[in-house]
């Protein structure tokens, strides 16, 4: 029999297999989400199977109640087999090679017999790839160092920051929920919400450590307990996602809630600073150097006053000048923050590749309490994403201004324009003159060498026409690193000319990153968040927009979308 956490990657791995078939994206969904559903079971999974009460669980249906069934009772299913015979063996594992795909893998599995990434490694080092049709020295050189980076990848195994928080917030929900209702909080990097982490580190105060480890082993979805200590209890989630539990008494819990934090090096500047003020700074408290005992330490803020600093939000503590900035009192003011954003930018429907109707993203943002939203699909040259061209965009429009008289959020028109080879937009300068605004965006010939992408930005964000340079420098976390390009040439030429930095909050992506952020704001260049949704979901992408500006101390009055409609639609106006 397979326990839940079997049962649940037997179900990802069909998800797996029907996404590289091409299968409606719901469909996938649906078994990523029974995945989901079974870990997180608190009732043992043979006692649901038995009594037939597996369909009363959320995301579970009648037809996926009985994969599951059968996965429980026999270890396989019906579907998983077919999928199986249907694909060559290492399939799945050579299509986590970055730069590979599934065309790739499925041409060098039919040619050489590939069943593993050492196999292809190997086959690449011989040169038995190059010799297949369609691969040259170059996609060689690409697969190889491909190769390099998922091994990397898995030796230091990373989570995005959007899905490690998903885990974070109902475990922190069940740790609050002990008697006692003791205070537990999110430390370590991702509470300074950074792109990736490695862990999840939570500390808590409580005078009762073991019975706050206990509730923590006893979680549904803590797959293996590695470590339990007096005061640390260390747990790996279904997921794969470590987590450490420190717990100290409730008066200790601010210093080793700051010191858990981070990062490294900001402490360090602190603890330098304590011991100019006769006193030492640890993760068990702030102390007296001449012996008078421990200060007095309510909270974060009351840490910081402490060392005459101003307060350091989480997400600056890196060793970026804060601390400095703290002292001297040029901490920007009034960080941007989530509820300060009045229209939502960057947003596709299915004209082009989202999943949602114009109509159903409207009335979404209405729900949200949204001002206005930029309809802004694919050009023309995004042929593979179902790109508009001008006929279809101006049909597109003519639909717009039906679902305008029926909605309250004001819809804006607007297009994520590819950046072509020569720097140009792939729209006529008529049409774009029509539109409310653009997000300028390079999604192809990513491999050019740093000058070349370096000419291609710098002709684009010189363009008269005003733009949003959207996801700058096209990396996908975990997966592609950032193109190669001289950021600060292309910031000096979009601050000569007429446009805005996108802070894009696609969890894959969210760039431009906060050294380049800081690079744009000391240009004068304003700031866009944006939310590259691509379904109703993906319009919650507002909240990591919002984490990486401020990691690259934006201001509220620095992001062009915290204005109201009319302010906005006038600051973007394409007009020639």
């Amino acid at each position: 029999m397979l326990d839940k956490f079997a049962v649940a990657r037997a179900l990802r791995e069909i998800a797996e297999f029907l996404e590289l078939d091409g299968e409606n994206p719901f469909k996938v969904r649906a078994y990523e989400n029974g995945a989901r559903a079974v870990e997180a079971l608190s009732e043992d999974l043979g006692a649901l199977v038995e009594s037939g009460r597996l369909i009363e669980v959320k995301g579970i249906g009648e037809a996926l109640a009985k994969k599951i069934a059968d996965l429980h009772r026999t270890g396989t299913t019906e579907l998983l087999d077919r999928l199986r015979a249907a694909h060559p063996p290492g399939t799945l594992e050579l299509v986590h090679v970055p730069d590979l795909g599934p065309r790739k893998a499925a041409a060098l599995q039919a040619a050489l017999g590939i069943r593993s990434v050492d196999d292809l490694e190997r086959a690449c080092l011989e040169g038995r790839v190059a010799g297949v049709k369609g691969f040259g020295e170059r996609t060689v050189a690409r697969i190889l160092d491909g190769v390099r980076r998922l091994r990397a990848r898995l030796a230091d195994r990373r989570f995005l920051l959007a899905d490690a928080l998903e885990a974070a917030e109902p475990l922190l929900a069940h740790l609050r929920g002990a008697p006692g209702a003791p205070r537990v909080e999110l430390a370590g990097s991702a509470r300074r919400m950074r792109e990736t982490v490695s862990d999840l580190d939570l500390v808590a105060g409580s005078d009762d450590p073991a019975s706050l480890s206990a509730r923590l082993a006893a979680y549904p979805l803590s797959a293996e307990v590695l470590a339990r200590g007096e005061t640390k209890t260390t747990v790996r989630l279904a997921s794969g996602l470590p987590v450490d539990l420190r717990v100290v008494p409730p008066g200790d819990l601010p210093t080793l809630l700051h010191h858990l934090t981070g990062a490294k090096a900001h402490h360090v500047k602190l603890r330098a600073i304590a011991r100019e003020r006769g006193l030492t700074l640890s993760e068990w408290g702030l102390e007296r150097l001449d012996g008078g005992g421990k200060v007095p330490v309510s909270s974060e803020e009351a840490l910081y006053a402490a060392l005459g600093l101003a307060y350091v939000p989480p997400e600056l503590r890196e060793d970026a000048g804060e601390v400095e900035a703290a002292r001297d009192g040029t901490l920007p003011a009034e960080l941007v923050r989530v509820e300060d954003v009045r229209g939502l930018v960057h947003c596709h429907t299915d004209w082009s590749d989202g999943r949602a109707s114009v109509e159903e993203m409207a009335r979404a943002a209405d729900a949200l309490g949204i001002e206005y939203l930029t309809v802004t699909d694919h050009s023309r040259s995004a042929a593979y994403a179902g790109g508009l061209d001008v006929d279809r965009l101006r049909r597109q429009w003519d639909e717009i201004a039906r679902v305008q008289e029926r909605v309250k959020v004001r819809l804006l028109r607007g297009t994520e324009s590819d950046v072509l080879e020569d720097g140009a937009l792939d729209f006529p300068d008529a049409v774009l003159a029509e539109l409310d605004v653009i997000v300028a965006s390079v999604h192809s010939r990513m491999k050019m060498d740093e000058a070349q992408m370096t000419r291609r930005l710098v002709r684009c964000m010189s363009l008269p026409v005003f733009k949003i340079w959207g996801h700058a420098l096209g990396r996908l976390l975990l997966e592609r690193d950032p193109f190669a390009c001289r950021v600060e040439e292309v910031l000096d030429a979009l601050a000569a000319s007429r446009g805005a930095v996108e802070v894009n909050g696609d969890p894959r992506r969210l760039e431009l990153e906060p050294r380049w952020l800081r690079a744009a704001r000391a240009r004068g260049i304003p700031v866009v968040l944006s939310v590259d949704a691509h379904s109703v979901r993906d319009l919650g992408y507002l909240r990591w927009a919002a984490a990486t500006a401020r990691r690259g101390w934006v201001r509220r009055a620095d992001v062009l979308n915290t204005r109201p409609v009319e302010e906005f639609r006038a600051a973007v106006k394409p007009a020639i």
